[in-house]
């Protein structure tokens, strides 16, 4: 199909398609229901906007948040794509140019909430147009056995019945097998193509730190990332209006996003973070699905989330446009007991508290590895990964520094006998440290042979070698839920000093890293220059400084010094209507640069 291949060149100015974009949307365009597992900036949007142009007519689009469709809409408008959100705040005047534009044929894609579009007159009113494609955009949130699940989205199943005709495509980042089987089961797909993707996102960089200093910890890392913008995800909404408030006390741009502040609030805060204005967003997990920003270099977990499936796809808002950029997530193991609390006495069946505890189960295991946090992530969405070191993680990174910690971990599994199973981590650590706490003197643990032996290591060493002794079986873990340290077969022939046990050397310091890195000195300062360009040009068209370049489409700018159209044009991410659009300043910019250079 060469035809959609020069539809990608015209209206999104690249050469290719990413993995799988093609075989969806040739799946769509054969009229097949398909379901599309592709990792978040895996380029889920062009499955069915490439198809909505081909196809002509109308494509339903059915997204989750307003604020999603309008950044879709503004990014459509300025590639010429003629595209409309149908939504419940639209003034009358609005709804009628709509409507209008419905009946001239005149409109490929109609974004609606999925509230709107199951509305029995809103349905028959769309029956009367030539309806060619649906799309359900964050799929999984029709399934209950998913991470963010939607009562409303089970409604979707009606759009079959209404359209049996038309082939319905639903698209999510996150989704295991029960999860994808689900969403076919609720939107009532006729033996629907499966395409599932790599979940691996190479450009990001995963770290899991221990919570001691939190905000000092914090505050490192968004100085690494100074002018940057990043996502900070707190547990609570006071905590996040506590943290931007903190942040703001040394003058970092941050700003408080959670469901207790008005519409009107939460708007003008992501407004301000998709137009650079504010740089750091400290939110609850109410921010993030209608985040369309592609040049995010961090997010912060500040608290323990509750599933893989939550931080893969918060994580997954950092990096969308390719570029490297880090993911930190801050633990603290006594969280475990609070927020397994909150959710068995959150008024769910016994069932669904299980499912919930083994997914949070989960999260601790990836806090807790110390191996690959790639690896561990991919397997856990059944996906293989075949390299020992990614590179790319704070595990991978300092894999290689390892020493001889048989002594040490003989004392610690000599304590592990002696508490006989009843202690987790930190309270072992507490007793080969002699801690004095409560803990320690109701057990009278601080009457065993081992209390006090190990006074020289801290509590995180400690903490670090246990999970690292679990991870090579020579510890392992209760399994009742109370997560408590016990022995296995291995145990004993350490003891013995049959085997010699490596364990991890102490961590070194992070690595600080700038997207733009890889330029020159002189590419640098262009590089920067048009940034600013890019800013004065989204004010004066009310958009988003992404809308009108990505990143990477100016750091290849500072690199080539495209003079002239041809060539600006061949810059990946331009494209013919930005090129037309903007494309003048951009060239008048660059030859300035070139001019004060010589």
């Amino acid at each position: 199909m060469a035809a959609i291949d020069e539809l990608l060149k015209k209206y999104w100015g690249y050469t290719s398609f990413r993995s799988h974009q093609r075989e969806v949307i040739t799946s769509v365009l054969e009229g097949r229901d398909t379901v599309a597992v592709m990792a978040t900036g895996g380029g889920k949007s062009l499955c069915y906007q490439v198809p909505a142009l081909y196809l002509g007519g109308l494509t339903l689009v059915v997204s989750p948040l307003i604020s999603l469709m309008k950044d879709q809409v503004d990014d459509l408008d300025l590639r010429g794509i003629p595209a409309a959100a149908y939504t419940g705040s639209l003034t009358y005047k609005e709804r009628e140019e709509i409507e209008r534009r419905l009946a001239a044929n005149a409109l490929r894609l109609l974004f609606l909430s999925p509230e709107k579009c199951t509305q029995p007159a809103v349905l028959r009113s769309l029956r009367r147009y030539p309806v060619r494609l649906i799309a359900i955009d964050e799929a999984h949130c029709i399934s209950e056995w998913g991470h963010n699940f939607w009562p409303e989205y089970r409604q979707l199943s009606r759009l079959k019945t209404h359209f049996p005709d038309v082939p319905i495509v639903a698209l999510t980042a996150t989704a295991v097998p029960e999860v994808r089987e689900d969403i076919a089961r609720q939107l009532g797909l006729s033996s629907p193509r499966e395409f599932v993707g790599s979940f691996n996102r190479a450009n990001l960089r995963y770290s899991v730190v221990p919570k001691e200093k939190p905000m000092s910890l914090l505050l490192s890392i968004i100085n690494r990332h100074r002018n940057e913008s990043g996502i900070v995800y707190c547990f609570s909404k006071r905590e996040t209006e506590e943290i931007a408030h903190e942040l703001r006390k040394y003058r970092y741009n941050a700003r408080a996003y959670h469901a207790g502040l008005s519409a009107g609030v939460r708007e003008k805060v992501q407004d301000a973070f998709l137009s650079d204005r504010v740089q750091t967003v400290c939110a609850t997990i109410a921010f993030g699905m209608g985040i369309d920003k592609p040049d995010v270099r961090y997010v912060v977990h500040y608290d323990l989330p509750k599933t893989i499936e939550s931080y893969y796809q918060e994580t997954g808002r950092a990096g969308r446009d390719g570029l490297e950029s880090e993911c930190v997530l801050f633990y603290d193991p006594e969280e475990y007991g609070r927020v397994r609390s909150l959710i068995e006495h959150d008024g769910r069946d016994k069932r669904r508290i299980g499912i919930a505890v083994r997914k949070l189960d989960e999260i601790v295991g990836y806090c807790e590895t110390t191996g690959c946090r790639r690896k561990y992530l991919l397997h856990y969405f059944g996906e293989e990964y075949a390299p020992e070191n990614c590179g790319m993680c704070d595990t991978c990174d300092r894999s290689h520094e390892t020493t001889d910690g048989t002594a040490y971990a003989q004392k610690i599994i000599g304590c592990v006998g002696e508490v006989s199973g009843n202690a987790g981590a930190d309270l072992i650590a507490d007793v080969l440290r002699g801690s004095k706490n409560a803990k320690v003197r109701e057990n009278n643990f601080d009457l065993l042979p081992s209390y006090g032996t190990g006074r020289e290591q801290s509590r995180k060493q400690y903490r670090r070698w246990i999970n690292d002794l679990v991870r090579q079986g020579y510890l392992g873990r209760t399994g009742d839920g109370s997560r408590a340290i016990c022995l296995t077969e291995t145990s004993a022939a350490v003891m013995r000093g049959e085997v010699r046990v490596m364990l991890p050397a102490p961590e070194g310091g992070a690595k600080k890293r700038q997207v733009e890195d890889a330029l020159s000195p002189e590419d640098r300062e262009l590089f920067v220059a048009l940034k600013t360009l890019r800013t004065s040009i989204a004010d004066r068209d009310g958009v988003p400084p992404s809308v009108v370049f990505p990143d990477r489409s100016l750091i290849e700018m500072a690199r080539l010094h495209p003079s002239d159209r041809e060539s600006l044009g061949e810059i990946p991410g331009v494209g013919a209507v930005r090129l037309e659009k903007y494309g003048p300043d951009v060239i008048s910019a660059i030859m300035h640069f070139q001019d004060r250079e010589v």
